[in-house]
């Protein structure tokens, strides 16, 4: 398809198409014109077409327009050479021969030639597909490969299908299959005599092996080394020679092949930390038993109301640990190999056979959402370390903003630029703006002569890049009142931000997407979806399941990586990263995405309000990693199509032994599945109230009936196509990609037929009755689609991978200041609570899938985590009310109850201490989660519960904003910025009442001496431990620190309260009086 080509807008209901030409073209034009323009460079004149009926190509390397005119006049009277990238020009179809072309590498082309056997030779609807447009997996050297297919041998090479560049014949063999004995490739059967192999008559027979013990015992000592290292393999492990029997492994040792070793393999914690860790959580879960048993049954008199309110929440508590805790009993980590991975799917001398990734970026308002933020997430995916041919970056506007596609238009200029001046030096961050706000010494680092001034030159291309998309930017603060209108005039169609026609462009692809060096560069294609009023559109999960249907048409790439708009690529090799675990042999099939951890920058280096989540991504994900994957977080994810189609995941032979020898089967092994119906290809039957976790169809089922000896009349018994329309939409294209095992475009297609097809998968009214959103792609719900969408996965049976790379795979901005962290918190446990109320529960949903027991417990503490605001707010005021009352929620304690309480205590610290031990984080950022984990608990998740329930039970929805992706400034100036909310009364009037609970707590004591001090320290240390957990809320609440430090203004406002009591109850300055004075003064009173 022709990059620039124009911007494609329609609508399927109303059957409207039109093409908006480019810059510089005026007027709409057809779309065939569109796609087929080609002039020839040298002359001027057409290109035309061969006697094939396709584009004329004269160059396979880079396509550069010119006609056969031409091209034969250069071949015969000039040099030869393509004009444009110097490469030499093959003889093509039709042509003469000139001197030189016996000197071509390649078969000879004598048939066309002479134009025999023409019946067995005719241009296939794939030959036509590829001089139309290069989509899906039939590049360049695919489609050689395919032309190729009649050139072969009618025998079975011996080389995996890949053909020796040797002029030696006695490198390539082959089988024949009337016989056992293997022949060079030019053998020929003949009834001439098979010479024999020279023997040496002076040795004995037994000198060459053949039929002596020696030999045997070689050949046996072989196979048990080979089924050694294969179970080597299917542990996920490198093979080493030392791994191997005997001292250094002798010179028969049968040593792999790199490329054929696993691409992964899993680290384990090591046994001296994980070991004291998983001792001290049963040593903790014994003595929380014997402190809840104590609580219970030793009430409080005089204080039974804060008694029963002070057990409930401890509880509740108790509950909530184990759901958190014991997920993360079997954690492990992984280590990629790289190295393996390019020997295995990128040969030297041959094309690279990595599989093809689509990219989704989604972005709605370009005001909050700056351009330049998403131009530089667009950036780095378009110079991501990976072959261009198989990358292909989708944009979702789902506002229609013409400031995103304009800024989109500039993005794909200077790309041609950035791109391949990233791939020269191999630079990091591929993202400008981080890469050149770096401060590093780049003189020092330098790889080439050049770079320091092609480094110079780059960055004042960047900064003219960012002037012109700011001014965009500034442009459109005011809106027309007629509307935007576009270059030529056009009216924008996506004026009515509500009411727009389906739009598509395709900026950069192969066909006139080359960057100034002459090189390829990867797709870039804006789509907006159409939006009609009366419809739901299902927000950012309707946007993405959009881009997966557009994506499947033009390209199908059997991965998907998805990002947010300001979630950059920080490791170029973070694709290759995901396809070492999804192209592992051994571990891919079963994988429906890899999950990688959230990084942020700009984030102040106290990290205020936990907006690493470090103890999330580095604890809990690690510890779901060795049970059945992390939960997918909604970006940075490659995910497999298949499983967002919702297939399951292939069947796997039965294990021999349990998931693990400390954790029962019954926690991690899957359930039993449903019998099958009859027939080995048959539509499977759901037991009636049964969930849908069970996917109608079965991954294998449809790969076998499309690729097994089956006719058609079975394949469409087998599975129908109604039946696919049904669940996928009334798209026979989009239906057919499904089918597809190898992926890529359908053959046949044209590409103005695949644009119209385009158009019509992402029409408003597509996904009306059909499963998507229910069982198919990115479920409906709930406002985190994404934790949704990875329990259905669970729920069928796939397992997902946490990879966590030594460079961060990608990086992204957070808010930083109080008020947008709340209310970023407020929609995640507003999702989590629209899950733990719907069906979907994992309380009682996929029972009959195959989720696994600690997986689901996992599960149930992420959706109903919100419900512990409620007895945390009631424990927080608790300290309170008994500093103002003078009771307390704990009788009087011996000596021996005591040592539960203090076993209990030091159980939750040193479980602390050893989780920070064995997962590598910090102790600040262990605390920071701690302390916000009661500030979000005590505002955020307390709104969320009461919005969700108010959205479930009676209707009312809650619209949320998108939160801001840019600082104000470069010292953290969002930080101190205090936006008022709701959100901060809660923890405003918790602070309050603790504070004041201490000042009458001490003025009580102070008052009733020293016998008052004893039961005043539990109930201080109560009140402390909420005031400490609260500290960074109220230093948000202060604003910017100019002068006086937040802990001074709280210690002095504590201090002064307590020594002004003190100085009341003294008096220092004031006489004592003993009574009257009762000394007779010597007058008689009358």
């Amino acid at each position: 398809m022709e990059a620039n080509a124009g911007l494609i807008a329609g609508s399927h209901n109303r059957n409207e198409l039109v093409v908006i030409p480019a810059e510089g073209i005026h007027g709409p034009r057809n779309m065939n014109q569109a796609v087929n323009d080609n002039f020839c460079q040298i002359c001027g004149d057409p290109v035309g077409l061969n006697h094939d009926g396709d584009v004329f190509v004269a160059c396979n390397e880079c396509a550069f327009p010119v006609c056969r005119t031409c091209y034969e006049y250069e071949r015969k009277e000039g040099n030869s050479v393509c004009p444009h990238c110097k490469t030499r020009y093959k003889r093509l179809k039709g042509c003469a021969r000139v001197p030189g072309d016996d000197d071509e590498d390649g078969l000879d082309d004598l048939e066309n030639e002479f134009e025999m056997d023409k019946q067995d030779h005719q241009t296939t609807p794939d030959q036509l597909m590829h001089g139309r447009m290069n989509y899906g997996n039939m590049y360049g050297h695919e489609v050689a490969t395919h032309n190729m297919m009649h050139q072969q041998p009618r025998y079975p090479l011996l080389t995996d299908g890949n053909a020796v560049d040797s002029d030696d014949d006695e490198n390539h063999a082959l089988v024949v299959p009337n016989g056992n004995r293997v022949h060079p490739i030019g053998y020929i059967e003949s009834k001439l005599p098979v010479q024999a192999r020279p023997m040496d008559p002076t040795k004995d027979l037994a000198a060459y092996g053949y039929g002596s013990v020696a030999w045997k015992d070689k050949m046996d000592d072989w196979k048990q080394r080979q089924e050694k290292m294969q179970m080597m393999m299917s542990d996920g492990g490198a093979l080493h020679p030392k791994d191997m029997d005997g001292d250094d492994g002798g010179p028969d040792l049968p040593i792999m092949d790199e490329s054929r070793q696993p691409l992964s393999r899993k680290i384990p914690i090591a046994s001296a930390k994980i070991n004291p860790y998983r001792m001290l959580i049963v040593i903790r879960l014994v003595a929380l038993a014997f402190f809840l048993r104590y609580r219970i049954l030793h009430p409080v008199e005089g204080a039974y109301g804060l008694w029963i309110t002070s057990v409930i929440c401890e509880i509740w508590f108790a509950v909530s640990w184990i759901l958190d805790q014991f997920p993360k009993w079997l954690p492990i980590e992984r280590e990629t190999y790289l190295d393996r991975l390019s020997l295995r799917y990128e040969k030297p001398g041959a094309p690279s056979n990595l599989a093809h990734v689509d990219v989704y970026v989604c972005t709605v308002d370009p005001m909050k959402e700056p351009p330049i933020v998403t131009a530089n997430t667009i950036l780095s995916i378009l110079a991501v370390d990976y072959p261009v041919d198989k990358v292909s970056c989708y944009l979702s506007d789902d506002g229609a903003a013409m400031l995103t596609f304009e800024a989109l238009s500039e993005t794909s200029e200077f790309a041609r630029k950035w791109v391949p001046f990233c791939k020269k030096f191999n630079i990091e961050p591929r993202a400008p703006e981080m890469y050149f706000a770096l401060k590093i010494d780049y003189l020092k680092d330098k790889v080439q002569p050049t770079f320091v001034g092609e480094r110079r030159a780059m960055k004042r291309e960047y900064e003219e890049f960012k002037v012109r998309v700011n001014a965009l930017v500034a442009k459109a603060v005011k809106v027309p009142e007629e509307g935007w209108t576009m270059q030529d005039g056009t009216p924008w169609p996506g004026n009515n931000s509500r009411d727009h026609p389906g739009m598509i462009q395709v900026f950069l692809g192969h066909s006139g997407g080359l960057d100034t060096d002459g090189n390829e560069l990867p797709r870039l294609v804006y789509v907006s979806r159409e939006k009609r009023p009366g419809f739901n559109h299902h927000k950012k999960a309707g946007a993405m399941n959009a881009l997966v249907r557009v994506s499947a048409v033009l390209t199908n790439a059997p991965y998907m990586l998805n990002l947010d708009c300001d979630h950059y690529i920080n490791n170029s090799k973070a694709i290759r990263e995901a396809m070492c675990f999804m192209m592992d042999p051994n571990v891919g099939p079963k994988v429906c995405y890899v999950q990688f951890p959230q990084r942020f920058d700009g984030i102040d280096r106290n990290d205020r309000y936990a907006n690493h989540n470090t103890v999330f991504f580095d604890v809990n994900m690690k510890g779901l990693d060795g049970i059945q994957g992390p939960v997918y977080v909604g970006t940075g994810c490659v995910f497999r199509r298949q499983a967002l189609y919702g297939f399951e995941p292939p069947a796997k032979k039965k294990a021999k032994f349990g998931c693990s020898s400390i954790c029962p089967s019954f926690c991690c092994a899957p359930r039993k599945k449903s019998k099958k119906s009859k027939g080995k290809y048959s539509k499977k039957k759901l037991p009636s109230g049964a969930d849908s976790s069970i996917p109608i169809f079965r991954l294998e089922d449809v790969e076998e009936g499309m690729d097994g000896g089956m006719d058609h009349d079975e394949k469409s018994s087998i599975v129908s196509t109604k039946d696919f329309e049904k669940r996928f939409g009334q798209s026979p294209v989009f239906v057919a990609s499904t089918m597809l095992d190898s992926r890529g475009v359908h053959h046949s297609a044209s590409a103005g037929s695949l644009l119209k097809e385009a158009i019509h998968v992402i029409s408003c009214g597509y996904e009306d009755k059909t499963e998507w959103g229910k069982e198919i792609g990115w479920i409906y719900g709930s406002v985190t689609e994404d934790i949704l969408t990875g329990f259905k996965m669970h729920c069928r049976g796939w397992r997902s991978i946490y990879c966590m790379p030594r460079r961060p795979a990608f990086k992204g901005s957070a808010p930083i200041n109080l008020s947008d962290r709340l209310n970023q918190v407020l929609r995640w446990a507003l999702g989590s609570v629209e899950i733990s109320l719907s069906r979907h529960c994992p309380l009682w949903y996929g029972y009959s899938g195959n989720l696994k027991c600690l997986e689901r417990l996992a599960y149930i503490n992420t959706t109903i985590y919100p419900l512990t605001s409620l007895p945390l707010v009631a424990y927080c005021t608790l300290p309170a009310i008994c500093l103002l009352t003078g009771k307390f929620i704990i009788p009087t304690i011996s000596n021996l109850d005591s040592l539960w309480f203090i076993s209990l205590f030091l159980s939750i610290f040193i479980t602390g201490i050893l989780e920070i031990r064995w997962s590598g984080i910090g102790l600040e950022e262990w605390w920071r989660n701690e302390q916000f984990w009661v500030i979000g608990g005590t505002s955020a998740h307390l709104f969320a519960l009461f919005q969700g329930l108010l959205k479930v039970l009676a209707g009312i929805d809650t619209n949320f904003t998108v939160t801001s992706k840019q600082a104000e400034d470069e010292d953290f100036g969002e930080l101190y910025l205090l936006k008022w909310t709701s959100l901060l009364i809660p923890p405003t009037a918790i602070m309050i009442f603790n504070m004041i609970g201490v000042v009458a707590g001490i003025s009580d004591a102070i008052n009733n001496g020293y016998s008052a001090w004893g039961p005043l320290f539990g109930k201080l240390f109560f009140a402390f431990w909420v005031i400490v957990h609260l500290y960074p809320f109220l230093k948000g609440l202060m604003g910017r620190q100019n002068r006086t430090p937040t802990i001074v203004i709280v210690w002095s406002i504590l201090l002064a309260s307590i020594f002004s009591l003190l100085w009341v109850r003294i008096n220092p300055f004031l006489a004592k009086s003993s009574g009257p004075n009762l000394v007779q003064c010597g007058l008689t009173c009358l």
